[in-house]
C-alpha cells in the first residue's frame, strides 16, 4: 500500500516538473536566439502601418526597435490584427505584443500586460449634424467598430438597445464604412480618427464623446516573469529619458501624459 502512495506520489511531482519544464520561453531564450518576435500593428496608424517604403512605420514599429536595441538583439516584426494579438502570443508565434493594445480584466486571463507605454482612448466620432453626447443617443444609429478590440467589447456590454453594431475585420475596413456612409457613427481610437480627418480634409467628422481611457501596455506571455519585469524597467527608463514622449509628440500629436504603472 505504501509503495502504491509513494509511486503515485512520484508520479505527481515528476508531472509537475515536466509542466515547469515545458511551460514558457525565457528572456535567456530571446538573447540566446539574439532575435525577438514583436507583434505590431498590421494597419492601425500612426501605431502601425505599412509606410510609403514598403517597412512599416509608427509608434509601436519604433518602441518594437528600442526594445531590440536595449536587448542587444536583432528584430523581428510579425504585424497582427486586433483579434490575432493574444492568440499569437499564446502559440509563441511572438515574444511580445506591442499593438496599442489596452488592458482588461478579461484580457489578463489569458496574457499579462506591462505597465502603460502610449496614451489612448476610444471615442464616438461622426458628422457635426448627428447631435449624439453619450452612449444611449446611439440608440437607433449604426455603429462601426474593428471586431475584437476594446471598443467592442465595451459597446457589446453597454450599449443601449436599438443600436446597430456592425463589424469590421480591421481598422481599414471601419474607416472606408464611415467614409462611404455604412454606418453613422465610427467608433475607434483618437489617433484614427485623427489620422482619417487629416488624409481627408473635408470630411465632417468630429469628437462626440470619449467612451474609455484605454492607454496601451505591452502583452507578455504568462509565465514569462523575468521578461516582464525587463519590460517594465524597459519602459521606465524610456520615460525617465524623455524617449517616450518624444515618440508621443512626433507620432500622437501630444506630449506624454501620466501612464499608469502596473
Amino acid at each position: 500500500m505504501l509503495k502504491t502512495i509513494k509511486a503515485a506520489l512520484l508520479a505527481v511531482v515528476a508531472a509537475g516538473c515536466l509542466q515547469v519544464g515545458t511551460a514558457h520561453a525565457d528572456l535567456s531564450d530571446i538573447l540566446n536566439a539574439g532575435t525577438i518576435k514583436i507583434a505590431v500593428p498590421e494597419n492601425f496608424p500612426p501605431f502601425g502601418s505599412l509606410g510609403d517604403e514598403g517597412e512599416y512605420v509608427g509608434y509601436d514599429i519604433d518602441v518594437a526597435k528600442m526594445v531590440a536595441k536595449d536587448l542587444g538583439v536583432e528584430v523581428e516584426l510579425v504585424p497582427v490584427t486586433s483579434k490575432q494579438r493574444i492568440p499569437f502570443l499564446e502559440t509563441d508565434k511572438v515574444d511580445i505584443v506591442i499593438s496599442s493594445m489596452g488592458a482588461n480584466p478579461e484580457r489578463a486571463k489569458s496574457i499579462w500586460f506591462s505597465s502603460a507605454y502610449a496614451p489612448f482612448f476610444s471615442g464616438a466620432f461622426a458628422a457635426s449634424d448627428i447631435a449624439i453626447t453619450s452612449k444611449d443617443d446611439l440608440a437607433g444609429k449604426k455603429v462601426g467598430v474593428t471586431g475584437g478590440t476594446l471598443e467592442d467589447l465595451e459597446l457589446t456590454e453597454t450599449g443601449p438597445e436599438g443600436m446597430e453594431i456592425i463589424r469590421f475585420g480591421d481598422n481599414a475596413a471601419n474607416l472606408s464604412a464611415y467614409l462611404s456612409g455604412q454606418v453613422d457613427v465610427l467608433v475607434t481610437g483618437n489617433t484614427v480618427a485623427a489620422q482619417l480627418s487629416a488624409d481627408n480634409p473635408d470630411l465632417d467628422i468630429e469628437t462626440k464623446f470619449i467612451i474609455k481611457e484605454s492607454p496601451a501596455f505591452i502583452g507578455v506571455k504568462k509565465g514569462n516573469l523575468d521578461l516582464l519585469q525587463w519590460v517594465n524597467v524597459f519602459i521606465l527608463h524610456k520615460k525617465l529619458g524623455g524617449e517616450l514622449n518624444a515618440l508621443s509628440e512626433k507620432w500622437l500629436g501630444q506630449k506624454l501624459p501620466p501612464l499608469p504603472s502596473l
